[in-house]
């Protein structure tokens, strides 16, 4: 129980002080000091602080999976992915423009590609759509793909637009094309 603590302690910690501040600016003293643990603490629970966000992203992307259900839209459960962007801008901007930015897009890619494979699924049985498997893996990529590199510009430009407005509007976007886009499976060669 102890060692859970700490270790939500040790991971809060590094999230406020990203929130604050960039990356490379916080070091492992940093944080044990504002812990107020020792050093020996920390590496028992960490190698290191990428370690800490490697478990952040792998918790949140945990969270995401959970949190969504059938009874969502793939913009309400790409939004439930996101809170942890929303509440902690700060913090994944300066995970975004680090040395680390790779965690932050496999994260993002992760939660998208969930998002739309279950999506697509889902559309396919609601819809009575008999498309391969192959089609919605293929389908639900595409859509990831690009909702992944939207996030991304959009973390990279500084998070200025309202999160709710570009998604809902991709979502109008992007409406009726997944339907469509299954309908046609297995009707064209490549």
């Amino acid at each position: 129980m102890a060692r859970l603590y700490t270790k939500k302690r040790i991971r809060d910690m590094c999230v406020k002080m990203l929130n604050e501040r960039p990356l490379n600016k916080i070091t492992v003293k940093d944080i044990v000091t504002a812990c107020d643990i020792n050093r020996n603490t920390f590496y028992y629970h960490y190698p290191d602080i990428y370690a800490i966000l490697s478990e952040i992203f792998q918790s949140e992307l945990q969270t995401a999976i959970d949190e969504y259900n059938d009874t969502l839209s793939w913009e309400e459960g790409f939004l439930v992915a996101a809170k942890f962007a929303m509440v902690n801008r700060r913090a994944v901007y300066h995970v975004y423009n680090s040395m680390q930015r790779e965690e932050l897009e496999n994260y993002i890619f992760s939660v998208a590609g969930n998002v739309m494979y279950r999506y697509v699924e889902r559309e396919s049985e609601s819809k009575g759509i008999q498309a391969s498997t192959k089609d919605k893996k293929l389908i639900a990529y595409f859509y990831q793909c690009a909702l992944t590199e939207m996030v991304l510009h959009w973390i990279g430009s500084g998070m200025k637009e309202d999160p709710n407005v570009i998604i809902r509007r991709i979502g109008e976007l992007f409406d009726g094309h997944i339907t469509l886009s299954l309908k046609k499976s297995g009707k064209l060669d490549f």
